[in-house]
Protein backbone atom coordinates (compact mmCIF):
# COMPACT_ATOMS: atom_id res chain seq x y z
CA UNK A 1 0.00 0.00 0.00
CA UNK A 2 1.06 3.42 -0.90
CA UNK A 3 1.21 5.95 1.68
CA UNK A 4 0.46 9.29 -0.12
CA UNK A 5 1.81 12.21 1.69
CA UNK A 6 -0.78 15.30 2.24
CA UNK A 7 0.75 18.40 2.09
CA UNK A 8 -1.32 21.31 4.59
CA UNK A 9 -1.01 24.55 3.27
CA UNK A 10 0.29 27.19 5.33
CA UNK A 11 -1.81 29.72 7.27
CA UNK A 12 -1.07 33.22 7.11
CA UNK A 13 -1.66 33.82 11.22
CA UNK A 14 -0.05 37.72 10.96
CA UNK A 15 -3.12 40.34 11.68
CA UNK A 16 -4.42 41.67 8.60
CA UNK A 17 -3.76 45.53 8.59
CA UNK A 18 -6.76 47.20 7.21
CA UNK A 19 -6.24 50.73 5.69
CA UNK A 20 -8.87 52.85 7.16
CA UNK A 21 -8.72 55.81 4.67
CA UNK A 22 -10.52 58.97 6.30
CA UNK A 23 -11.66 62.29 4.16
CA UNK A 24 -10.69 65.63 5.65
CA UNK A 25 -13.26 67.85 6.84
CA UNK A 26 -14.00 69.98 3.53
CA UNK A 27 -15.80 73.01 4.69
CA UNK A 28 -17.40 75.43 2.85
CA UNK A 29 -18.48 78.98 2.51
CA UNK A 30 -21.69 80.12 3.30
CA UNK A 31 -21.86 81.62 -0.49
CA UNK A 32 -21.97 78.06 -1.44
CA UNK A 33 -24.31 76.79 1.06
CA UNK A 34 -26.97 79.37 0.03
CA UNK A 35 -26.49 78.17 -3.87
CA UNK A 36 -27.32 74.60 -2.38
CA UNK A 37 -31.64 73.37 -2.29
CA UNK A 38 -33.47 73.92 0.28
CA UNK A 39 -34.07 70.92 2.67
CA UNK A 40 -37.03 70.24 4.83
CA UNK A 41 -36.68 70.54 7.75
CA UNK A 42 -34.58 73.44 7.43
CA UNK A 43 -30.77 73.22 7.60
CA UNK A 44 -28.39 75.83 9.00
CA UNK A 45 -24.82 76.98 8.11
CA UNK A 46 -22.67 77.34 11.15
CA UNK A 47 -19.32 77.54 11.80
CA UNK A 48 -17.93 75.92 8.22
CA UNK A 49 -20.76 72.28 8.47
CA UNK A 50 -24.23 72.05 7.55
CA UNK A 51 -26.39 71.15 10.38
CA UNK A 52 -30.57 69.79 9.26
CA UNK A 53 -33.06 71.07 12.17
CA UNK A 54 -35.17 68.04 13.63
CA UNK A 55 -38.69 67.74 12.46
CA UNK A 56 -41.25 69.97 14.70
CA UNK A 57 -43.58 68.02 17.27
CA UNK A 58 -46.68 68.73 18.71
CA UNK A 59 -45.38 70.87 21.40
CA UNK A 60 -43.23 72.48 19.44
CA UNK A 61 -45.62 73.44 16.57
CA UNK A 62 -47.90 74.98 18.74
CA UNK A 63 -46.02 77.24 20.63
CA UNK A 64 -44.15 78.55 17.40
CA UNK A 65 -47.94 78.88 15.74
CA UNK A 66 -49.72 80.58 18.75
CA UNK A 67 -46.76 83.08 19.20
CA UNK A 68 -46.16 84.07 15.76
CA UNK A 69 -50.11 84.67 15.90
CA UNK A 70 -50.13 86.38 18.64
CA UNK A 71 -47.13 89.17 17.84
CA UNK A 72 -49.40 89.59 14.18
CA UNK A 73 -52.68 90.08 15.58
CA UNK A 74 -51.02 92.83 18.39
CA UNK A 75 -48.19 94.25 16.56
CA UNK A 76 -48.60 94.18 12.37
CA UNK A 77 -51.67 96.25 12.18
CA UNK A 78 -50.04 99.05 13.74
CA UNK A 79 -47.19 98.71 11.77
CA UNK A 80 -45.02 98.09 14.85
CA UNK A 81 -43.40 94.50 14.03
CA UNK A 82 -44.09 91.23 12.59
CA UNK A 83 -43.40 87.84 13.12
CA UNK A 84 -42.28 85.17 10.43
CA UNK A 85 -42.06 81.18 11.20
CA UNK A 86 -38.96 79.05 9.83
CA UNK A 87 -37.19 82.66 8.10
CA UNK A 88 -34.04 82.33 6.86
CA UNK A 89 -31.70 85.13 8.31
CA UNK A 90 -27.98 85.09 7.26
CA UNK A 91 -25.72 87.08 9.41
CA UNK A 92 -22.03 87.80 10.79
CA UNK A 93 -20.96 84.37 8.87
CA UNK A 94 -23.91 82.01 9.42
CA UNK A 95 -27.57 81.14 7.85
CA UNK A 96 -29.89 80.48 10.51
CA UNK A 97 -33.27 79.61 10.62
CA UNK A 98 -34.74 80.43 14.20
CA UNK A 99 -38.36 78.91 15.29
CA UNK A 100 -40.04 82.63 15.28
CA UNK A 101 -37.91 85.93 14.08
CA UNK A 102 -39.63 89.21 14.72
CA UNK A 103 -38.65 92.30 12.50
CA UNK A 104 -39.65 96.01 13.22
CA UNK A 105 -41.62 97.30 10.98
CA UNK A 106 -39.02 99.83 9.32
CA UNK A 107 -36.57 97.09 9.77
CA UNK A 108 -38.04 94.55 7.41
CA UNK A 109 -36.18 93.73 4.28
CA UNK A 110 -38.16 95.00 0.71
CA UNK A 111 -37.48 94.69 -2.55
CA UNK A 112 -37.46 97.60 -5.34
CA UNK A 113 -41.38 96.97 -5.36
CA UNK A 114 -42.07 97.47 -1.94
CA UNK A 115 -43.05 93.43 -1.09
CA UNK A 116 -41.26 91.81 1.63
CA UNK A 117 -38.10 90.58 0.07
CA UNK A 118 -37.07 86.87 -0.01
CA UNK A 119 -33.21 87.60 1.40
CA UNK A 120 -33.10 88.52 4.93
CA UNK A 121 -29.27 89.61 5.55
CA UNK A 122 -29.55 90.66 8.55
CA UNK A 123 -30.63 89.59 12.72
CA UNK A 124 -33.76 89.94 13.82
CA UNK A 125 -34.41 92.07 16.26
CA UNK A 126 -36.32 89.45 18.56
CA UNK A 127 -35.89 85.88 18.38
CA UNK A 128 -37.17 82.78 19.61
CA UNK A 129 -36.58 79.37 19.59
CA UNK A 130 -38.71 76.78 21.21
CA UNK A 131 -36.67 73.33 22.24
CA UNK A 132 -38.17 70.01 21.29
CA UNK A 133 -36.60 66.69 22.42
CA UNK A 134 -34.47 66.11 19.42
CA UNK A 135 -33.33 69.57 19.75
CA UNK A 136 -29.75 70.61 20.83
CA UNK A 137 -29.99 73.16 23.48
CA UNK A 138 -26.25 74.24 23.68
CA UNK A 139 -26.60 74.72 19.30
CA UNK A 140 -29.63 76.63 19.93
CA UNK A 141 -28.45 79.03 23.04
CA UNK A 142 -25.51 79.41 20.61
CA UNK A 143 -27.85 80.65 17.83
CA UNK A 144 -29.66 82.93 20.08
CA UNK A 145 -25.81 84.95 21.44
CA UNK A 146 -24.86 84.89 17.81
CA UNK A 147 -27.89 87.22 17.26
CA UNK A 148 -27.13 88.80 20.46
CA UNK A 149 -24.11 89.71 18.89
CA UNK A 150 -25.49 90.74 15.63
CA UNK A 151 -27.94 93.28 16.60
CA UNK A 152 -30.65 91.59 17.79
CA UNK A 153 -32.54 93.33 20.95
CA UNK A 154 -34.04 90.34 22.66
CA UNK A 155 -34.09 85.89 22.43
CA UNK A 156 -36.03 83.74 23.98
CA UNK A 157 -35.71 79.96 24.70
CA UNK A 158 -39.11 77.98 25.26
CA UNK A 159 -38.79 74.49 27.05
CA UNK A 160 -41.94 72.80 27.21
CA UNK A 161 -40.99 70.09 29.16
CA UNK A 162 -39.79 71.95 31.99
CA UNK A 163 -42.15 74.51 31.40
CA UNK A 164 -39.26 77.47 31.83
CA UNK A 165 -38.25 80.42 29.40
CA UNK A 166 -35.29 81.63 29.43
CA UNK A 167 -34.92 85.22 28.39
CA UNK A 168 -31.51 86.45 26.76
CA UNK A 169 -30.40 90.39 26.41
CA UNK A 170 -27.24 91.46 25.07
CA UNK A 171 -24.39 91.72 27.41
CA UNK A 172 -26.12 90.20 31.03
CA UNK A 173 -27.42 87.37 32.20
CA UNK A 174 -30.42 85.59 30.96
CA UNK A 175 -33.31 85.83 33.04
CA UNK A 176 -35.18 83.23 33.92
CA UNK A 177 -38.90 82.32 34.17
CA UNK A 178 -40.60 79.05 35.77
CA UNK A 179 -44.10 79.86 37.53
CA UNK A 180 -47.27 80.76 35.82
CA UNK A 181 -47.61 83.93 37.10
CA UNK A 182 -44.59 85.85 36.00
CA UNK A 183 -44.65 88.19 33.62
CA UNK A 184 -42.32 87.84 30.95
CA UNK A 185 -40.00 90.03 29.66
CA UNK A 186 -40.60 91.69 26.39
CA UNK A 187 -38.59 93.92 23.80
CA UNK A 188 -39.45 97.90 24.21
CA UNK A 189 -41.25 97.55 20.75
CA UNK A 190 -43.76 94.52 22.03
CA UNK A 191 -44.35 96.90 25.17
CA UNK A 192 -48.08 96.29 23.84
CA UNK A 193 -47.59 92.42 24.52
CA UNK A 194 -48.93 91.49 27.83
CA UNK A 195 -47.55 87.03 28.03
CA UNK A 196 -47.05 85.17 31.20
CA UNK A 197 -45.48 82.28 31.69
CA UNK A 198 -49.11 80.34 32.16
CA UNK A 199 -50.26 82.13 29.05
CA UNK A 200 -47.65 80.73 26.88
CA UNK A 201 -48.14 77.26 27.95
CA UNK A 202 -51.58 77.39 28.46
CA UNK A 203 -52.00 77.42 24.59
CA UNK A 204 -51.00 73.50 24.77
CA UNK A 205 -54.32 72.89 26.72
CA UNK A 206 -56.16 74.82 23.67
Amino acid sequence: MNHERLTVPKIDTKPIKLLMVESPFQPITVEEFLKLPETKPASEYIDGKIIQKPMPQGKHSTIQTEFSTTINVILKPRQIARAFLELRCTFGGRSTVPDVSVFTWERIPRDQNGEIANIFPIAPDWTIEILSPAKNQTKVTKNILHCLNNGTQMGWLIDPDEQTIFVYLPKQQPEVFDTPEQSLTVPDFASELSLSVGSVFGWLLE
